[in-house]
């Protein structure tokens, strides 16, 4: 047998990776991790997901303040100001506890960090900052990264055409911010620098936001952004930039063909995707191939084509999404350890940090037909539920969605001030195969956001009682 210096090498360190080496540490497997940042987390603790909810949650309160919601219960706040650097200040504190927390994490279950870029040498050894390691099993879990648009070149340090990661750092607020891309993170950071006093124009491609989202859904969402005053540019792309002084100038037209006109603005955010990171892994020298969008193919247990090499997270297919790829983290180190890890990728839940937020989880409406399911729809408005009425955020609604014959639940979609911490109850259902009279009759809490999920269900069997 074969003598290696682990039994788990992690590659990257992000939310798959670090998960999956804590867990391969805690069944009893020598473990190591490579990662090449400074600090631990991945994209989405060190610019991602962390530090855009930091800014979302400091931007909804400075519009609190600043105009008149707090007023509405008696808070009168007088001239509110905005302390940027500050609020960027919190941000950074924020991802260092977090960050830190993942070296503690990897200390306590005595996981190597093993800090360097690594490449594959062979199915069992990898270069790490110029020394050979070997692992009887090596899990891939690079992540993935911007994807960049042909003719608009992002230079994050000149804060004029950025990606998601300059658009987090601004060292000002933007008089006119120009987002390309009407996806999830296009949408997050183009409402943080709006509330904090930017006009904010979104061009998107397709003709409506959020793809991948309910149709019904999407359509909502649409409503509420330019009632917020995001002004929306559906079926245009962009097919040119260019950056004089402080100043971008964009060239775009109808997705469809037409006249072409030009935008201006002092930033320019690209946000239309990201793509997974395979560059420099020397998969060649493995004899890995990824698909024809960038992907590592792996089997239901996240075993590549390769024996002995695994992979997950953003670099296989499937939504990328942070929380997917710590549960695949979980299941390959259960795999590797001899043990039943499994994910169920028809329940991913999936949230936009919006204010009111956006989720869902399972098949929308339009999936579900094409699917060849029969259905029920059941919805229910968030004005007709008590708390939020209460709270004044009575904006949105929930759809629950089942098949007409066996009532199971399909999927779940809503948009609410808590829809994040809602949809956590539609997936665990979901989980357990649900029917929609499961959830309707399940005692809710009084009064509670979620109580709009219970009505919804109830909906689907004809019989809400607050509507």
């Amino acid at each position: 047998m074969a003598d290696y210096d682990y039994d788990v090498l992690v590659i990257g360190a992000g939310p798959g990776g670090y998960v999956a080496a804590i867990r391969a540490a805690q069944l009893g497997l020598k473990t190591a991790c490579a990662e090449s940042r400074e600090t631990l987390g991945g994209t989405c603790l060190n610019v991602g997901c962390i530090p855009s909810k930091a800014l979302l949650h400091g931007s909804e309160l400075f519009e609190e303040a600043a105009h008149g919601t707090l007023a509405k219960f008696g808070v009168r706040t007088g001239k509110v100001e905005l302390d940027l650097g500050t609020l960027q200040g919190e941000k950074a504190t924020a991802v260092k506890e977090l960050t830190g927390g993942i070296e503690y994490l990897f200390k306590k279950n005595k996981v190597t960090w093993l800090k360097g870029k690594a490449a594959f040498k062979d199915a069992h050894s990898v270069d790490v900052a110029g020394e050979t390691v070997t692992a009887k099993n090596i899990v891939i879990a690079t992540g993935s990264s911007v994807t960049p648009l042909p003719g608009v070149e992002v230079d994050n340090a000149k804060g004029i055409v950025v990606d998601s990661t300059g658009a987090l750092a601004l060292d000002r607020v933007p008089n006119h911010l120009v987002v390309i891309g009407g996806g999830v993170i296009g949408l997050e950071l183009g409402s943080v620098w709006r509330r904090l006093g930017a006009k904010v124009t979104v061009v998107e491609y397709l003709d409506q936001l959020l793809p991948g989202m309910d149709g019904e859904i999407r359509k909502e969402a649409g409503k509420l952004f330019k009632k917020q005053g995001l002004e929306l540019r559906l079926s245009t792309k962009v097919t040119g930039a260019a950056v004089k002084g402080k100043i971008a100038t964009l060239t775009i037209e109808p997705a469809a063909g037409g006249d072409a006109e030009t935008l201006e603005a002092d930033c320019v955010l690209v946000a239309i995707g990201r793509r997974p990171n395979t560059e420099g892994l020397g998969l060649e020298a493995i004899g890995l191939e990824t698909n024809q969008r960038g992907q590592i193919e792996t089997d239901h247990d996240f075993r590549t084509r390769v024996d002995g090499v695994w992979a997950i997270g953003d670099v296989i297919p499937g939504p990328m999404l942070a929380h997917k790829a710590e549960d695949e983290g979980i299941a390959v180190a259960e795999n590797i350890a001899g043990q039943h890890g499994i994910v169920n990728h028809a329940v991913i839940p999936s949230v936009v940090y919006t204010m009111p937020e956006i989720a869902g989880v399972g098949l929308t409406e339009e999936a579900a037909k094409e699917a060849g399911h029969a259905i029920k729809v059941g919805k229910f408005p968030m004005a007709a539920n008590s708390r939020a009425k209460t709270n004044r955020d009575t904006e949105g609604l929930v759809k629950v969605i089942a098949d007409a014959e066996t009532d199971r639940v399909l999927g779940v979609w809503c948009i609410a001030s808590l829809a994040g911490t809602m949809i956590a109850q539609a997936a665990q259902a979901m989980e357990f195969g649900a029917l929609s009279e499961d959830i309707a009759y399940t005692c809710h809490a009084h009064p509670t956001h979620s109580e709009a999920i219970k009505e919804a269900a109830m909906a689907v069997r004809g019989k809400p009682i607050h509507i």
